[in-house]
């Protein structure tokens, strides 16, 4: 199995670095390959150098222009160099079998949402997990449930968000993911 793990370049709290080398640990002591941004900074190096020191699997997705400023890990198992961010997600996507979101900015998130949003639209029915750090995301969460309470967000589409801040809890919904038996219509969209 390869989960691809969304996290940042840079390394936040002190916390969150701890938790992005769990996640790659524990993924990696699972026989699960780690697929990620291809960064060596940040939640995304301290991810792909703790899998790798459990004796994992790692490939990272990288655009030439951020290899270019020096920021790809140089001792991936494999290491993908795309021309293009639009390129970098396509094929993290595709060579995942899971999504796992970590704490992050602007870019994990846009990441987490378009992953989501490709499984609202049936183009794939893998899982989307997010681990909820100390509550990292409470405050995105609150917002999502507002969407849904305003309309703009089906609950089984909420349902396909699985939120846990527990890992090994997450990665067994993971495991366990059947997507919602939903189909969207022009009468479902209405209020």
């Amino acid at each position: 199995m390869r989960v691809c793990v969304f996290c940042g370049s840079s390394g936040g709290r002190v916390r969150h670095v701890e938790v992005a080398a769990l996640v790659g640990r524990t993924l990696a002591e699972r026989g699960t390959e780690v697929v990620y941004g291809g960064g060596r900074v940040g939640t995304m190096g301290a991810l792909a150098d703790a899998a790798l020191a459990a004796g994992g699997s790692v490939t990272g997705v990288i655009p030439r222009s951020l290899v270019d400023w020096e920021v790809a890990h140089g001792n991936l198992t494999k290491l993908h160099v795309v021309e293009s961010m639009h390129e970098r997600k396509a094929l993290m996507a595709t060579l995942a079998d899971a999504f796992i979101t970590l704490p992050g900015g602007a870019g994990t998130l846009e990441e987490l949402f378009e992953v989501w949003t490709w499984a609202q639209l049936g183009l794939h029915t893998k899982p989307v997990g997010l681990l909820d750090v100390d509550g990292y995301f409470g405050h995105l969460l609150k917002m999502i449930d507002h969407m849904v309470e305003e309309g703009f967000l089906k609950p089984p589409y909420r349902e396909m968000l699985l939120v846990d801040h527990d890992l090994d809890r997450l990665l067994s919904r993971c495991r366990d993911y059947r997507p919602p038996d939903y189909t969207w219509s022009e009468e479902s969209a209405l209020p």
